[in-house]
């Protein structure tokens, strides 16, 4: 991609940081040099490129720490209302994981790649300028589609002791296979290939898939090559009743203590979705440094809670992804702070101001990435800007307040990353938006065609 210029962006409301501490500033501009931001001024600066427009909230560029791009598309408008539940239980095992193995067996080189821009689509114009994105290691074209559209990208190939799980008609889980030599290898090729791509846009982490999954000698092996390398560590954990049931039979344990009992419970771990963590793993996930990786909708959709004000009230550091729920990050800050207040009974909990930040510097702590995350001289040129002019976000007092109760991925206006401008108007800038999403549908579609994802939807 083409080194970037200067752009200079206007904002009525500028989410920068004074003396460590965020602030908004009313009227302000942020100049960006190349892919850093060089000033925060309330006087218009000279730029190649000018965005002054009124109305706009820039903010950092926002953080998700937790999607899935393929697996999300597979179950969109197919796993509502409970369907593909069988019994009430997670599709993760009835839909998510057989569905995209199967679908990965029969896809093309092409139909990997349709599918993998339009999930950067999607997470462009919902306003997300980094993600990290676990993935079956199969879809090596996620890292082509983040390269070449412009996302900041922490690809997450997935790593298994079995990669075939599935769940039979009594609950019980059938494991097949012995996959963890074999993707290790592969993470490393992908590491040699990927690590630092475009002066560190795009980056690797570590992705043992889950503790019901990953056995004891895989889950060691991957922290300790994580940390050779420096790369972030990153799995499920209690994301359902069952697999904690599975770890207690197998070890003793709850998952939480599982992963304590193999050295990853630490600052570097960040773990997905730990609804059905009590309070002695919280407690403990806290002591640890652990980041919990909060994505509420997708639970909610299936009437389980998953509280942000509850991880953060144990003290435990908490961020907000969007896992396999329509990659927006904006609807799915507004459910973190929604549902944390219905669960806590009062509406002091959850603040916007702390939801906003477990998208932009929280979530760079989580990462040990301080360029990120925050507006101010020298750090990385990454920005969300958000149109606040609509009709339902007037008369506008507070904006932070108004970002998280009221604003939808509807009103991003603008996405910038490493200085390069990636959406404008809402639109994205170096692609025809029908001609991606046409190719994505046909892919997913050919999955929807197969009879087990017809049986699998059905129930």
């Amino acid at each position: 991609m083409q080194d970037p210029g200067t752009t200079a962006v206007f904002g009525s409301y500028v989410l920068a940081e004074q003396g460590g501490v965020p602030v908004v500033l009313r009227d302000h501009w942020v100049l960006t040099e190349g892919r850093k931001i060089a000033a925060v001024t309330p006087t218009k600066p000279q730029a190649d490129t000018v965005l002054d427009a009124p109305g706009r909230f820039v903010l950092p560029g926002l953080m998700n720490l937790h999607n899935h791009c393929f697996s999300e598309a597979v179950a969109r408008s197919h796993s509502e209302d409970g369907a593909g539940r069988k019994g009430g239980k997670s599709i993760v095992y009835t839909v998510l994981l057989p569905l995209t193995k199967r679908g990965l067996e029969i896809y093309t080189p092409e139909e990997r790649m349709a599918v993998a821009r339009m999930g950067v689509l999607q997470l462009l114009k919902g306003g997300n300028a980094t993600v990290m994105e676990p993935f079956r290691g199969e879809l090596v074209e996620m890292f082509d589609a983040a390269a070449e559209m412009g996302l900041r990208f922490y690809g997450a190939p997935y790593l298994f002791s079995t990669s075939d799980a599935r769940m039979q008609p009594d609950g019980s889980m059938v494991y097949a296979g012995d996959d963890g030599a074999a993707g290790l290898a592969a993470w490393d090729a992908l590491h040699a290939k990927w690590e630092g791509h475009d002066q560190g846009r795009i980056r690797l982490a570590m992705s043992p898939h889950a503790t019901d999954t990953c056995g004891p000698d895989l889950l060691r092996a991957c922290a300790a090559r994580a940390r050779e390398v420096g790369a972030p560590i990153t799995t499920h954990l209690a994301q359902s009743d069952n697999e904690v049931a599975i770890i207690r039979e197998r070890y003793g344990r709850s998952p939480a203590e599982y992963l304590d009992w193999l050295g990853l419970m630490a600052p570097d771990l960040l773990a997905a979705h730990c609804i059905a963590s009590t309070d002695d793993d919280l407690r403990l996930m806290a002591a640890r440094g652990a980041t919990i990786l909060n994505c509420p909708r997708v639970f909610a959709r299936g009437g389980r809670p998953a509280s942000f004000g509850r991880f953060r009230s144990h003290g435990v550091r908490t961020v907000i992804g969007t896992d396999g729920y329509n990659m927006d990050l904006l609807g799915e800050m507004n459910a973190a702070s929604i549902i944390s207040k219905l669960m806590a009974g009062t509406g002091e909990i959850a603040t916007s101001p702390e939801i906003i930040s477990a998208v932009t510097d929280t979530a760079a702590a989580a990462i040990n990435r301080p360029d990120l995350g925050r507006i101010k001289p020298g750090a990385a040129a990454d920005l969300t800007v958000v149109d606040m002019s609509h009709p339902h976000l007037q008369p506008l007092y507070e904006p932070r307040r108004a970002l998280v109760a009221l604003a939808n991925r509807g009103n991003v206006d603008a996405v910038m990353v490493d200085g390069r401008l990636l959406i404008q108007g809402g639109r994205y800038l170096a692609g025809d938006e029908a001609t991606i999403m046409a190719a994505g549908v046909a892919a997913i579609e050919k999955i929807w065609s197969l009879p087990e994802a017809q049986a699998a939807f059905a129930g």
